[in-house]
Formats: C-alpha cells, structure tokens, sequence
C-alpha cells in the first residue's frame, strides 16, 4: 500500500479501514475516472461508491484496469458502497449489492452500509414523484428486517463488513438491540460546523467507526440545494490555524476529524488538491490547535436532503 495512508482504523470484526478515503459523489464518469486514476496514483486504497451517484460502472472499469496490471490488488484496496433508498428492504439487499459487484467488476466489497434510513419504491430509473413535485415514499421503514438481509450478505461473503449512513442514534440503537452483526461503521455528515459529538461518542461506546462525508463542506452543492452553503475552508480560525501550521486549510480540516478518530473521505477531480487532501500524516494539530477548532461547532447541517422534495414526511427521516 502506498505509504501516504498511514492511519488505518479498526472494526470489531478485525477488519481494517484507510482512515482517509477518496469521495466519489457528484463526479460524472469523464470527471471520475480521471480523478480515480490520480486518486490511486496519488496513494488512495480507500474509495466510497454509492449505485445513487450513477457511476459505479466506470469506477469498475479503472479498479480493473489497476488490478489486471498489477499495480494494485483486490487485497490492498478498501471498497465501500451502499444500499440505495429503493432497496432499503431485507428483500432487495441482495439484489442491488450484486448489481453493484457487477457494476464495480469486484466479487465483494468491504464495506457495505445502508445509504439513508428510510425508503422509496423500488424503481430502475429516477424516483417516482408526485402530482406536488415530491418524492413518493413507503411509508414504513423496517431497519429491524432490512439488517437481518444486511448480515445475510455479509454471512455470503459478499461484504466484508457491514454499516449504516445518516442513521440517527435512536435508529442505531434499534439496530444494535436486534443484531447478530453489529454495524461496523456509520458514515454520516461532520465538519467543524457540525461535528455531532454526541452521536461520534455514543457510536464510538459501541465500537462503530465514524466516516465523515462532506469534511470540506460541499460548497460545490450549493446548486443542488438552490441555497448558498458556508465556506469553511474560508474561516477565519481555519486559515489562521493553516498558516501557523504551513499547511492549507483543507488538511487542517481533514487533520482535524483524524486526531477525533473518524475517517474522511474527501472528494477532489483536482489533482494538486488530491495530493495535497493525502498529505496528512507528517504533521498533528496542538491540543490549542484542536480546542480551537472544536469551538467552531454550530450545529450547521449543509446535506439536509432537501434535494429530495417531501423526504421530511418519511417517518424514519433521520434529522
């Protein structure tokens, strides 16, 4: 493996996770596929995927590009993907990770979670919506059910370990009081402006790993949401911490969920960011440093999937 990742974090299970990863949401194939060809030049084993971001296809082809060459094996990567809203059902668990094995060209994942607690109708195409312009829902989300397919896959051999994604901690606890398989891992939202304390405690109490999507804050989203979204990487505390460091503000922020023990998976189709967002491991924030990144928390969520019209009525909506 490439020596640029040097922080691993373990599950329960024995298995280990790249505590840094490469984020592939919102990169359309042309963008992805560049970028995954630097991502793993650059020293990237650890690459999360997910069916929704509507390119796993071409994800596949340049893992296999990369293991049929042998740069790389199966064995050095750490694969992660998710079940997506219409197949959040014990039912179709199995169905959408095969389609997603296909898609990825791999014969298992180590990592498979449950993208969002709650469900749509299953659907090959766009979620259906109604006459109001608002995502049809299922009414009714069994987590309890749909966990006993998430172990069955992982019994199968199909994913190594198996998680959740935007599950909230009442959610969680309805899984751990019904599992055979504890969760390995919850990815979910955190920032400095979210940094959800409470839930990355009570998970790391029942040893659930903690990812963080959206470390860098997604202003890139701000056309999705149709609102503006803060600019972290513009903070004051942020740039002054980074200069102080010689570093830029990105790997403050991406240095500052590694020293709290959750993993990140930051996405770039920038080559000079890529490298730099992995450059994280020849350097640690003071304890001044972290308290005064830690200060910044607000509460702010920027991913509060409004992109999904009327999901706040499911509920199992999560926030």
């Amino acid at each position: 493996m490439a020596a640029a990742c040097k922080i691993d974090l373990t599950f329960e299970n024995g298995h280990k996770m790249p505590a840094l990863g490469f984020g592939t949401w919102r990169a359309p194939d042309d963008e992805v596929e560049k970028a995954l060809n630097q991502a793993l030049e650059a020293g990237y084993r650890h690459i999360d995927c997910a069916p929704v971001y509507l390119n796993e296809p071409t994800i596949g082809r340049v893992l296999r590009q990369w293991i049929d060459s042998g740069r790389v094996t199966r064995e050095e990567l750490f694969i992660v993907t998710k079940l997506p809203p219409h197949g959040t059902r014990a039912a179709t668990v199995e169905k959408f990770l095969k389609r997603s094995l296909t898609d990825l060209q791999l014969d298992y994942v180590d990592l498979y979670l449950v993208h969002v607690p709650f469900t749509v109708p299953e659907v090959d195409g766009p979620f259906l919506i109604d006459d109001n312009g608002e995502i049809v829902l299922e009414t009714t989300t069994d987590h309890v059910s749909l966990w006993k397919g998430m172990e069955a896959i992982a019994d199968a051999g199909l994913a190594r370990s198996i998680g959740l994604s935007n599950f909230n901690q009442r959610q969680i606890q309805r899984v751990l009081d019904n599992c055979r398989i504890k969760p390995a891992n919850l990815q979910i939202e955190n920032h400095i402006y979210l940094q959800q304390t409470g839930l990355v405690k009570f998970c790391k109490a029942n040893g659930i790993t903690v990812t963080a999507y959206s470390p860098l804050g997604s202003k890139g989203i701000e056309k999705l949401l149709n609102r503006e979204v803060p600019d972290l990487l513009d903070n004051p505390v942020v740039k002054e911490i980074a200069q102080r460091q010689d570093r830029t503000p990105a790997q403050i922020l991406l240095r500052h969920l590694l020293q709290r023990g959750i993993a990140t998976i930051p996405k770039s189709t920038n080559v000079d960011r890529l490298r730099q967002n992995i450059a994280l491991f020849d350097f640690e924030l003071t304890d001044a440093d972290m308290a005064e990144l830690n200060g910044l928390d607000q509460n702010v969520r920027i991913c509060d999937f409004a992109f999904f019209p009327g999901i706040t009525k499911h509920p199992e909506f999560p926030f």
